[in-house]
């Protein structure tokens, strides 16, 4: 059995004056989507403590079985909504995806 799993890497910078309330609310958003798009085994959100201009504000760590799952979720109606919810939030989006 292949064991090697997809890690799917997000990390995003806030628009300036973005409440604290919507970054908690997409975090909620974010995490909300484990049980809900198939494919998708681990997600973790977490909000930087770090300083600096490579800092971002926010990252997500997530994990699918294959890239097909990947591919699944990127266009699921559920991510989708919570896309519409982010992009107004944010300046900045790096991704990175790779098998391990």
């Amino acid at each position: 059995m292949n064991n090697i799993m997809v890690k799917h890497i997000v990390m995003w910078r806030f628009r300036d004056g973005v409440a604290e309330a919507d970054k908690l609310e997409m975090k909620r958003r974010l995490e909300a989507l484990k049980g809900v798009v198939p494919g998708l085994v681990e997600i973790e959100i977490g909000m930087n403590v770090a300083a600096g201009d490579a800092a971002k504000d926010m990252v997500l760590c997530s994990e699918f079985q294959s890239l097909e799952d990947l591919k699944t979720y990127a266009v699921h109606p559920e991510h989708l909504k919570v896309v519409e919810f982010v992009k107004p939030l944010v300046c900045e989006r790096a991704v990175v995806d790779y098998e391990g």
